[in-house]
């Protein structure tokens, strides 16, 4: 095993792989944040009031916290970093996770107008947090994952919260039209205001320079105190991409999170494999996992990438509904059947329940359930093995309690 290991990155993937190495190596975590590591997944926890940030913190691992690398030289194997230090390694593992995407509205140049925020970071929680109250104006700006998770944690803090997606429906990514509807009921039950196929065009400021509303593209212009951007992420590749690593969308890897260099590995969300950057949790564990293996030298499984589910719970506000009941969420592949598929669907609007699954050949492909959870122990089961399904088993009963599986 390399003796001296180090990771630029102190997120999920870093902290997992620092974990996992243990006292195996002599590992040094760098880590561009003052905090010590935490689960990001629960930020939307922390800004609802529901956690404080200490309850989401990863196990402890030592790591020079508030330092920035800010180049790699591979022929001296050496990290710089901002505060002048520089740090020798054998190996080299980027965990440096991805940038919140800020788009090309007017309004923004190079920094953002006071009450705008991301939502990334446990500092960016603070702000909002900090922002938001009874009463608030809040135009959230995105309808994926992310932004629906700041909605409904804004709308739990008493704001005023309205949410603008340009696509035609919430979570486009993860669900279909159907889901999308029974979502977006809930999150009006809340009191979020929700706009669908609604495009941004700018943000309007005031005398103070603080942002005052949001305009759209026909001119309609949303009052706002703050403004969330929850238009996505981009894998952080300026380091891997100035020392000359083989870099398309993210960091290129192969089964072992090899990049082009072979002293260097990549993991997490600035990783691609095999042409995917994955962004989410669930594949930055498991590459750390492959990659502790890896540097000790163990028979370690190779990567072969990640069958990853999606699961969100939209929990109430009391204030809007005193009587309503959390949301359950899961998806996985892709909701959106081909010619040939099968398809099966179950629908309750009395209980604002809803599953499908669709099904090519003998594999699911994808599905979504609201509602009632109660099978995806078993879906999800099928789907990340990748295993046949019995031809005992009608598909109806897919939507079964377990699955019927």
């Amino acid at each position: 095993m390399t003796s001296e290991i180090v990771v630029i990155g102190a997120g999920t993937a870093g902290a997992r792989l620092a974990r996992q190495l243990g006292a195996a190596a002599r590992v040094t975590v760098i880590g561009e944040e003052d905090h010590a590591p935490y689960n990001r997944v629960l930020l939307a926890e922390v800004l609802a009031g529901r956690y404080a940030p200490e309850v989401i913190a990863l196990p402890e691992v030592p790591v020079r916290r508030g330092v920035r690398a800010t180049s790699v030289d591979r022929e001296r194997r050496l990290v710089h970093c901002a505060d002048g230090t520089s740090v020798g390694y054998d190996r080299l593992v980027l965990a440096t996770g991805s940038n919140p995407v800020l788009p090309p509205l007017r309004g923004i140049g190079p920094g953002l107008p006071d009450g705008v925020h991301p939502f990334r970071t446990l500092d960016d929680c603070a702000a909002l947090s900090a922002a938001a109250g009874p009463g608030t104006r809040a135009v959230v700006v995105g309808g994926g994952l992310l932004g629906v998770s700041a909605a409904r944690a804004l709308a739990t803090r008493g704001a005023k919260v309205v949410l603008a997606q340009q696509g035609e429906h919430l979570m486009e990514r993860q669900l279909d039209a159907s889901a999308s509807a029974l979502l977006r009921t809930h999150l009006e039950s809340l009191g979020v205001e929700v706009h669908t196929e609604c495009r941004v065009r700018g943000l309007r400021t005031g005398a103070d320079g603080a942002v005052g509303a949001v305009v759209l593209a026909d001119g309609f212009a949303l009052d706002a105190e703050i403004v969330v951007l929850a238009c996505g992420v981009r894998p952080r590749v300026g380091l891997a991409a100035d020392a000359g690593l083989e870099v398309r969308r993210g960091i290129v890897v192969d089964d072992e999170l090899r990049t082009s260099d072979p002293y260097i590995h990549a993991i997490g969300d600035c990783a691609e494999h095999d042409g995917v950057v994955h962004g989410l949790a669930g594949p930055a564990l498991e590459q750390a996992d492959v990659l502790a293996s890896v540097l000790k030298a163990e028979e370690a499984p190779r990567y072969t990438g990640f069958r990853a589910l999606t699961r969100l719970t939209l929990t109430s506000v009391p204030e809007a509904d005193p009587t309503a009941a959390p949301l359950d969420l899961a998806a996985f592949g892709d909701p959106t059947p081909r010619p040939g598929d099968d398809v099966v669907q179950l629908a309750d609007a009395t209980r604002g329940a809803y599953r499908k699954v669709v099904v090519r050949g003998d594999r699911l492909v994808g599905g979504v359930l609201l509602g009632d959870l109660a099978s995806v122990g078993a879906l999800a089961r099928a789907w990340e093995g990748d295993e046949a399904l019995p031809d005992s088993v009608p598909l109806l009963h897919l939507l079964t309690n377990d699955g019927g599986l």
